[in-house]
């Protein structure tokens, strides 16, 4: 049986504890960032505003190479996610519209189908193994953090996707705009991809890359 006596401190001690325990750290875009990310706003000028997204409301733009858009309500731009470990966004694609082989850096993602079907998507595992699943409208599918994936639209409709980040800013690194948008010398690419030096220029001219 509890002690009163224990059971009374214990509240004193919680009540305590929860008056200096921050709820939350909705981001100040106007102080310094560091690497542990954006500075918290004075509460007192916190609003319900900050913890309300309205951008995804509308498809993103697929009228590019990849035929596919992306919208993403991470911390830089809803402000309330910073430090919370959060984020999601809405992926669309035209048909036969792709995200390409990417990656996010310490983020495991989780897309859902909401409009669409044949959606092909996969991952590679640090063992080389290729998991990949054709996936239709109310199918989830995990990529683990850190490891390459992508999906495809190969039905015959457009679709909606939502995504969800174990993290508020994950970033992310695709591999085609990593070779070819950049500066990294042709010469490098191919000696460490094995990659055709007159293809490497050609999707260098593609992507806008140099050298």
């Amino acid at each position: 049986m509890i002690s009163p006596i224990f059971f009374v401190f214990s509240l004193i001690l919680s009540s305590s504890y929860a008056s200096h325990v921050q709820d939350f750290c909705v981001a100040d875009y106007t102080a310094p960032q560091g690497f542990a990310g954006y500075a918290c706003k004075d509460p007192a000028k916190v609003t319900v505003d900050d913890f309300v997204f309205s951008g995804l409301k509308v498809p993103s733009d697929t009228t590019n190479i990849n035929k596919s858009g992306f919208t993403a309500a991470v911390a830089p731009v809803f402000p309330a996610l910073n430090g919370l470990g959060v984020s999601v966004a809405l992926a669309t694609l035209a048909v036969d519209g792709v995200s390409p082989l990417h990656s996010h850096r310490g983020a495991t993602e989780v897309i859902v189908i909401l409009e669409g079907s044949d959606i092909v998507a996969g991952f590679i595992a640090s063992s080389n193994k290729v998991y990949t699943k054709t996936l239709n409208k109310g199918d989830a599918i995990v990529f683990p953090q850190g490891l390459y994936h992508f999906f495809w639209n190969k039905g015959k409709t457009p679709a909606s996707i939502f995504v969800s980040f174990s993290s508020e800013n994950p970033g992310v690194q695709v591999l085609e705009n990593a070779l070819f948008q950049s500066d990294f010398p042709t010469e490098i690419i191919a000696k460490t991809t094995l990659l055709d030096v007159a293809q490497i220029k050609k999707l260098k001219g593609v992507f806008n890359g140099t050298n």
